[in-house]
């Protein structure tokens, strides 16, 4: 009978190439993980504050006033919030499209002689 304690004790040897592979791929995830986590919030939280951003009066009535019919459609079946993000996209679109206006300094106007005026 065969002494089983001397062969299940050795170590298994592996080829020294597996090991090296194995503890880079252990290090890039230790390393890489934590920045990939923080950038997938940063990012998570841009997409999430219009979200959490309640709807003004104000902006309802604009809504209201300026809406196309498919954005009152979209209000009829999907309510407020998907109505007004397709509302804020129109506007948007339309802001970037539209020529800025040229502002200029105002011309000095009049003014009041000072306390060391003479």
């Amino acid at each position: 009978m065969p002494d089983r304690t001397t062969t299940s004790s050795l170590p298994r040897a592996s080829p020294p190439g597996d090991v090296a592979e194995e503890v880079l791929v252990v290090a890039l995830i230790v390393i890489l993980f934590p920045p990939l986590l923080i950038a997938f919030l940063l990012v998570m939280e841009r997409v999430e504050e219009p979200l959490r951003r309640p709807t003004s009066q104000r902006e309802v009535e604009d809504f209201l006033g300026s809406a196309t019919a498919a954005e009152v459609g979209t209000l009829a079946n999907s309510g407020i919030r998907r109505a007004m993000s397709r509302w804020r996209a129109r506007r948007r679109g339309r802001a970037r499209s539209a020529p800025r206006p040229v502002l200029t300094e105002r011309a000095p106007g009049p003014s009041a002689p000072g306390p060391d005026a003479d």
